[in-house]
């Protein structure tokens, strides 16, 4: 673990420079707008370590694979967001020698990420090799208000000089990707051009043809004068840049303001896309930076009034949800159904930008509360746009009749990851779509979705399922042969249980999902069911899979087993392993963590998760006392899921200990792996921990539910949610529970097993001596 962030509540900050810590710093410092983002590399140059990523949302290149051997149904290529023109940088020679904090002796370093108003400050001092000291400081941020705008100001004092500066603000296109197969670059040049002040290059990548403009307008000032200097144009290969030279004097500070834009063709017709960013960029000019920074702390204000958390007593934490929070912001706003969020967002290149199962499992509750409905809606959309894709996925495998299995790795709803124990074998992701489903009209009441998109969904998925269980003559049940389930430290197993009760549970809800729909909108129903070809023999079919499915168990423990076979492997517990072997994928061969008992991330603890009020506390309790001494949460998404537990067994201790585990997890790089960019997927899991673990958040039978406990470093923790029309404000502190309704919604709500009526523009309270 790394400690080197200074606490605040509101602000990220790093002081010093530490060239070991760089990459970390990129991650955590990055910025981001839901349509762009950038890792926080420096605007001067930088010869030391450092992997530089600009991004642009949409836009990827199926990078041909790397496998030693080829199977059925591999897909030929991993798809990646793409590192895109660097539209930051800013190079500076002072009497001709560049300013490089590699090269430079740096002082008084120090950077800020500003969460409330959404912004990177980084200051500090450089000796240069001739001898030379200049302060520099620069501002920068990507527009949530216009997201494909990003503005910088970059201010440089020479400090013991006069002498000439040469600035050259870029555009640099010649880029690659880190994580690049083959060490191929996949842009290819469309056009570049300059006039005056104002940089455009137009690239497009190979293969998928998308176009990318990225434009820039340069201003610079000495003091309070704007120099209107004259530019010499720079062209090279995917690049260009704008060079002069300002003559400085000591102790007058000169400033580069740099306003950019990146447009996509996802969103402008490509014959077009030059004229459009000419555009953006003369809007954002007549504004200016100072206008546009206020924008930006405008917008963030309104994002921190829907969704913050506010924890009193403890800074640590509450500068970490934040930081969650802000971060979940920055990759996804919601407002393009073609987009979606990856593991790391815009904050690296590890996952190659793609989706996962984490955007249904852990996402969506995140969006559903702090996000107008819409944005969670997009999420499901996202996923219905690309059911086609899906129905192919798993007609590859040999699936028929319209069944859908939805890709473990996609950029466009198909299967581009190639590791067959996930590929084939990890199919549970497709219950957590069916899930996400059912989750966002829990919440919102919008049983319409179904009518228009999901259950269409749900039969693709349960057509799946029917045919991926086979009958055993032997058990006279049915089962499930070689899957892996969220625990990838067993492969090729039989008979996981969180992957077999997911499959009846999508089946059930099939069914019930359509009942709903013919009783609504009897005729769409009918019409959605002739397109598919879909006969009521199929819920007949169903049913016998739900009524005798095989569920792996253990009655003498009263556990449920992870998967057939489960108690053959020697039962060691996590304690009990020395600190020299962890983490274990690390230290151990595949073959010994697979023979092992560890478990990488919740897996019979998930579908309890999921499904707990379909068991008793004790129940619950004998598989989380089993199964958490076994896992060892080498996957980021674990933890949460272990608190959220834990809260509802009233185990206060261990929830806080679960949720330590992921709030800081890349603040103190606790897993060693921030350099590779953030756990974005995994922030939500933060956030679901305090609303769903500490207050015990829930929805049952329409009605938000709250069931909460104050965490003993905490003096109280207040946040906000929207639910049904409602913005309620929710106050927990040693002497109960508090909760305000800010609309004129009326509300039943749940506190204790209780119901109690909130009207709109009312509050309740309710005290607690449990809390005390």
């Amino acid at each position: 673990m790394k400690n080197y962030i200074k606490a605040d509540e509101w602000n990220i900050i790093e002081e010093g420079f530490d060239p070991h810590l760089n990459k970390i710093s990129e991650s955590i410092f990055s910025l981001g707008n839901g349509r762009m983002g950038q890792r926080a590399n420096f605007e001067e140059t930088y010869s030391g370590e450092t992997l530089l990523g600009n991004y642009v949302a949409g836009v990827y290149y199926p990078d041909k694979t790397r496998v030693g051997w080829w199977k059925n149904g591999y897909p030929e290529y991993f798809a990646k967001v793409l590192n895109a023109a660097n539209w930051i940088g800013i190079e500076v020679k002072i009497d001709h020698e560049l300013l490089d904090l590699a090269k430079a002796e740096v002082k008084d370093f120090k950077r800020v990420l500003n969460m409330h108003e959404g912004y990177l400050e980084r200051s500090f001092t450089a000796v240069l090799a001739n001898g030379k000291s200049v302060a520099v400081k620069s501002t920068r941020f990507c527009s949530i208000a216009n997201d494909e705008v990003g503005a910088i100001r970059y201010s440089i004092t020479p400090l013991n000089f006069d002498a000439e500066i040469g600035l050259m603000p870029f555009i640099d296109g010649d880029v690659k990707n880190q994580d690049s197969n083959y060490d191929e670059k996949f842009w290819d040049k469309v056009s570049d051009e300059i006039i005056g002040n104002e940089a455009y290059l137009q690239l497009r990548t190979k293969k998928t043809a998308f176009e990318v403009c990225t434009g820039s307008t340069i201003e610079v000032y000495q003091g309070a004068e704007n120099l209107n200097l004259k530019f010499e144009p720079v062209y090279r290969d995917k690049f260009v840049g704008l060079s002069t030279m300002v003559t400085a004097k000591a102790n007058t500070e000169i400033t580069i303001i740099k306003l950019a834009a990146n447009l996509s063709s996802e969103n402008h017709p490509k014959e077009s896309l030059l004229q459009e960013t000419k555009a953006v960029i003369a809007n954002a000019a007549a504004k200016g930076f100072d206008t546009l920074l206020q924008e930006q702390a405008a917008a963030w204000a309104h994002k921190w009034e829907e969704s913050d958390i506010v924890i009193e007593g403890d800074v640590s934490a509450q500068q970490a949800i934040r930081f969650n929070i802000y971060q979940l912001f920055q990759t996804y706003t919601g407002k393009d159904d073609r987009l979606n969020i990856g593991p790391k967002g815009f904050t690296g290149e590890k996952y190659g930008g793609s989706t996962y199962w984490d955007t249904e499992a852990y996402c969506v509750p995140f969006y559903l509360a702090t996000a107008p409905q819409e944005v969670s809606k997009n999420l499901l959309i996202y996923r219905h746009k690309q059911l086609g894709k899906a129905i192919e996925n798993a007609a590859k495998l040999g699936f028929k009749d319209g069944a859908a299995l939805y890709p473990m790795v996609t950029m466009n709803g198909e299967e581009c990851h190639n590791e067959w124990e996930i590929t084939f074998e990890e199919i549970h992701r497709n219950g957590a779509i069916a899930f996400a489903i059912f989750n966002y009209i829990r919440y919102t009441g919008d049983e319409d979705y179904l009518i228009q998109y999901g259950l269409e969904v749900l039969i693709g998925i349960a057509r799946f399922w029917k045919q991926r269980v086979n009958w055993s003559n032997d058990k006279q049940q049915y089962v499930m042969l070689g899957v892996t389930g969220p625990n990838e430290y067993e492969n090729n197993v039989n008979n996981n249980w969180y992957t077999n009760i997911l499959a009846t549970w999508c089946m059930k809800y099939a069914t019930e999902a359509a009942e709903i729909v013919k009783t609504k909108a009897n005729a769409e129903y009918d019409s959605l069911l002739k397109s598919l070809n879909f006969k009521d023999q199929e819920f007949a079919d169903w049913a016998d899979i739900i009524a005798k499915m095989y569920y792996p168990a253990d009655a003498e423990q009263g556990i449920f087993l992870q998967q057939d076979g489960y108690l053959d492997k020697e039962q060691v517990l996590v304690k009990d392993l020395p600190a020299s072997e962890r983490p274990i994928n690390q230290k151990w061969s595949w073959d010994r963590i697979l023979r092992s008992c560890f478990i990488k991330q919740a897996d019979v603890l998930q579908g309890l998760y999921f499904f707990e009020e379909d068991y008793d506390l004790e129940t619950l309790r004998r598989n989380f006392d089993f199964y958490e001494p076994r896992t060892v949460h080498e996957s980021s998404l674990s933890p949460c899921v272990h608190s959220i537990l834990a809260a509802k067994l009233n185990d206060e201790a261990r929830a806080y200990e679960f949720y330590l585990r992921t709030a800081r997890l890349d603040l103190d790089d606790y897993n060693n792996d921030t350099e590779d960019g953030l756990h974005i997927t995994s922030m939500a899991g933060t956030w679901m921990s305090v609303v769903e673990g500490f207050a015990g958040m829930r929805v049952r039978d329409g009605k938000l539910q709250f069931n909460p406990f104050l965490p003993g470093k905490w003096k109280s923790f207040a946040f906000t949610i929207g639910f049904r029309g409602a913005t309620l404000k929710v106050n927990i502190t040693e002497h109960g529970i508090n909760i305000k309704n800010n609309n004129d919604v009326d509300l039943e709500i749940g506190i204790k097993g209780q119901i109690y009526k909130l009207a709109g523009n009312a509050e309740i309270g309710v005290s607690n001596p449990e809390l005390v």
